[in-house]
């Protein structure tokens, strides 16, 4: 494998947990509109991306492999949470 497909291929398993944390961001920022009026969409989408990223590495360490049903529930569980925290949590309102 040359440097370029192993670029494409760790791109490649990062791409779930990154869509993942944009489109959490965008229906959270659709159904909850005056609640997170004041909540950017790039802060919803990174705490989001960052929470499912570390579930996503967290179940390969844990199975050895990628693409575990688990893994994918994990990731959509921790990047709910990181949302939530980003738009919701003690902190959301005042550090804006």
């Amino acid at each position: 494998m040359g440097p370029l497909d192993a670029a494409v291929h760790l791109l490649n398993f990062f791409v779930p947990a990154l869509a993942l944390g944009g489109f959490g961001a965008a229906f959270a920022k659709l159904l909850w509109r005056r609640e997170l009026k004041v909540v950017t969409w790039r802060r919803l989408s990174g705490w989001g991306s960052a929470g499912a990223v570390l579930a996503l590495v967290a179940g390969l360490m844990l199975f050895g492999h990628d693409g575990k049903v688990a893994t994918y529930a994990a990731m959509v569980f921790a990047c709910a949470a990181g949302q939530w925290w980003a738009g919701f949590g003690p902190r959301a309102r005042r550090s804006l």
